[in-house]
């Protein structure tokens, strides 16, 4: 091999490794800044706050009902700005720290329960609705970290 052949096989290795460290740690710093991509499914999310509601809560709720819920619990997050509707590559942009607690969530499913006509349940009922529901959150990676006291 002579020594023009050898300095080039170098230097196209170097430059190969240069352009492939270049694109790696743009596309890190990109995907750094770009939420999680966590995708709900109205139905397995159905399937599994019905899996994982206690058996009395079970016998008290139907499948429509339970679904109805969620999508109430949906909408509140909505409200909340919690499920903006543009979310393909989104910059993580927020700005001031929204805490969503179990017992404000619940007093407002139970209010909009009454409202839609699902009047066949007890508060405890819609109590394991709700932390199931928030399960499934935690189970698909869409659930940020827990508030610190400071933020409570």
């Amino acid at each position: 091999m002579s020594a023009i052949t050898l300095l080039f096989a170098v230097l196209s290795a170097v430059t190969t490794f240069v352009i492939a460290a270049v694109v790696i740690g743009r596309e890190a710093h990109r995907l750094d800044g770009v939420a999680p991509r966590a995708v709900y499914d109205p139905d397995e999310a159905t399937r599994y706050v019905a899996d994982h509601l206690p058996a009395d809560t079970q016998s008290r709720l139907t499948f429509d009902e339970l679904r109805k819920l969620l999508v109430l619990h949906m909408r509140w997050m909505h409200d909340k700005g919690l499920q903006p509707a543009d979310v393909i590559d989104r910059k993580q942009d927020i700005d001031s720290t929204l805490v969503v607690g179990e017992e404000t969530l619940t007093a407002y499913l139970i209010g909009k329960a009454e409202e839609s006509n699902i009047d066949v349940l007890d508060d405890v009922d819609v109590v394991h609705v709700v932390r199931a529901h928030l399960d499934y959150f935690e189970a698909i990676g869409a659930v940020g970290p827990s508030a610190s006291t400071n933020d409570l």
